[in-house]
């Protein structure tokens, strides 16, 4: 249970309610392509479909983690300070099994600046490992960790729900809201009151004391956390207003951030040196540094306290930000995804709409470097997209209501699909030709495999053909004014082309019209002259088109010594 808060007017009122509020929900779930990341292109599909969880961190986004669904943990990458947990130092582009973690479900994962990991189980266990020079492991040493190990000191019967990693500092939230904190100790983002660095977790408490938090964040030197009644407090590094308090001066304690006094944060998100809240209602709160444009207010300007970002826009239901990274994002209800701060090295001050459908994917594709704000569940489940389920319907009977006989063979077709992808089909299908009343109909000009692929062509918008049969396809295409496969086959004859079969692809090429590919066809045999008049092809060609070869290869100078 926890206390909700909604503002109504000039009152709070505060609402009893038995589950985390939907927004807070939002944050573990995620459905994305892992491939916008390039380092996962080293997996195979069946690893790829064998992923459950995903993490890409590291100061270059080249490490990554990753947990199948039979809960496997596995790693990859350069390794930097032993981050990979392989129990070496070295860098791998094979996927390695951490066998100390198999069975764990996890919960929660952060990483830091070193790196270190974090990463939290579902039975509440805490396992550390990577760059320690500061303690920040919580494991009393600062020798680095070479492979994961368990924190127990001072987190005894607690369950760790939530872990989050400053540059070298690390904080645990626990199921009874409590939040413990170690590691680098400079700015006071361990919130112990000192600037002495913590080598084992220790309770966050002043003015948290009896307070029940639910969610936290961490900036490079910085702490964020949430209470249950949507109250947000920061400690730590604080020169750029990253705390959201009115001023730049560091906190060695949690101070509350007054000015988001009457909302009800939901999430919190901090990057490098900035910070974002949302609230309950779906508005978005930035504050602290804005060198990028970070904050989204149309300058960059610092804000030392929290200003209103996106007002104009719709309902805000996730925001994001990483603490390695000087890029924000967020997402509306209605699903569109803005992005501004740093994006591929450009400062764009305003948000900026795009043409995603999730925050991830703009830390894929813009954040430098390119890491995961956030640990992402890849969800497989039955569910086909239109697109696949046209794909998975060709060709099949039980569904069809229309069948082609060529060479003998039928090929099982739906009279709506072809009529919505092809012209020629539209016009085939209406009341006053014979074949719309056909159930069966005989296909003589083409044959069985052409055909067959330019039906599944409509079902799947691809070719799979040697380049001997895309020539038939090309007729075929040129036939029905398909001008997007006639494009497709010239590409697939290009691929194939070689010295034996150049010449009867440039004829092909000639007799459809296909200009393009026909010059290419003819390069090749300019090039390959030799070899390609010594073919059987060369020489079966019919002699006007033969003696128009020549004739042009001559003007090329292709018969100079």
């Amino acid at each position: 249970l926890f206390l909700h808060r909604s503002r109504t007017s000039t009152h709070s009122r505060y609402l009893l309610v038995s589950k985390p509020h939907p927004l807070l929900l939002q944050r573990s779930v995620a459905m994305v392509d892992v491939s916008k990341w390039p380092l996962f292109t080293l997996l195979s599909a069946q690893e790829l479909a064998s992923i459950r969880q995903a993490c890409i961190f590291g100061t270059s986004a080249n490490e990554a983690i990753y947990i199948t669904h039979d809960d496997e943990v596995y790693v990859l990458g350069l390794n930097c300070s032993n981050c990979l947990g392989t129990g070496d130092s070295q860098s791998t582009i094979v996927p390695k099994k951490l066998d100390c973690l198999t069975g764990k479900k996890l919960v929660s994962l952060s990483y830091g600046s070193g790196p270190h990991v974090l990463l939290a189980t579902e039975e509440g266990e805490l396992y550390v490992w990577g760059h320690n020079g500061y303690s920040q492991l919580g494991n009393v040493t600062t020798n680095q960790g070479v492979s994961p190990v368990l924190v127990s000191t001072n987190l005894q019967n607690k369950r760790v729900t939530e872990v989050a990693c400053g540059s070298h500092h690390s904080l645990a939230l626990t199921h009874e809201g409590e939040v413990f904190a170690w590691g680098y100790n400079n700015c006071g983002q361990v919130g112990s009151g000192s600037t002495a660095n913590q080598p084992t977790p220790r309770k966050v408490s002043n003015c948290l004391q009896n307070k029940v938090m639910v969610s936290i964040a961490c900036g490079q030197t910085s702490s964020m956390a949430v209470a249950d009644n949507g109250e947000v407090y920061g400690w730590g590094y604080n020169g750029n207003g990253q705390l959201g308090l009115g001023n730049n001066g560091n906190q060695l304690t949690p101070c509350r951030l007054i000015a988001l006094q009457g909302f009800c944060v939901v999430q919190i998100a901090s990057g490098y040196a900035h910070s974002l809240a949302l609230t309950d209602e779906g508005l978005l709160y930035a504050w602290g540094a804005n060198t990028y444009g970070q904050l989204g207010t149309g300058n960059k300007s610092n804000q030392l306290s929290p200003v209103q970002v996106m007002a104009e826009k719709e309902r805000i239901v996730e925001i994001a930000a990483c603490h390695s990274t000087h890029t924000s994002a967020a997402k509306t209800q209605s699903g569109q995804v803005f992005m501004w701060g740093q994006c591929r090295g450009q400062p764009i001050v305003l948000p900026q709409l795009t043409h995603f459908t999730s925050t991830d994917d703009v830390f894929a594709c813009f954040a430098t470097p390119s890491v995961m704000w956030r640990m992402l569940s890849m969800e497989h489940d039955d569910f086909l997209t239109v697109a696949q389920s046209l794909k998975k319907e060709f060709d099949n009977p039980e569904t069809s209501d229309l069948k082609f006989s060529v060479d003998g063979k039928y090929i099982h077709v739906h009279k709506a699909v072809l009529k919505i992808r092809c012209e020629h089909f539209r016009s085939m299908f209406q009341s006053h030709w014979n074949e719309d009343m056909k159930e069966v109909i005989e296909i003589d000009q083409f044959s069985y495999p052409v055909y067959r692929s330019f039906l599944e062509f409509l079902y799947t918008d691809s070719v799979d053909l040697p380049p001997e049969d895309a020539i038939g396809l090309l007729d075929l295409a040129t036939s029905y004014c398909e001008n997007r496969l006639k494009k497709l086959c010239q590409h697939i004859i290009k691929r194939g082309i070689t010295v034996e079969n150049a010449f009867s692809l440039l004829s092909a090429a000639i007799r459809y019209d296909a200009e393009d590919l026909e010059e290419f066809c003819f390069k090749f045999c300019v090039n390959h002259l030799t070899e390609v008049t010594q073919t059987a092809a060369f020489w079966q060609i019919d002699g006007n088109m033969l003696k128009e070869f020549i004739s042009r290869a001559g003007h090329c100078g292709a018969f100079k010594n």
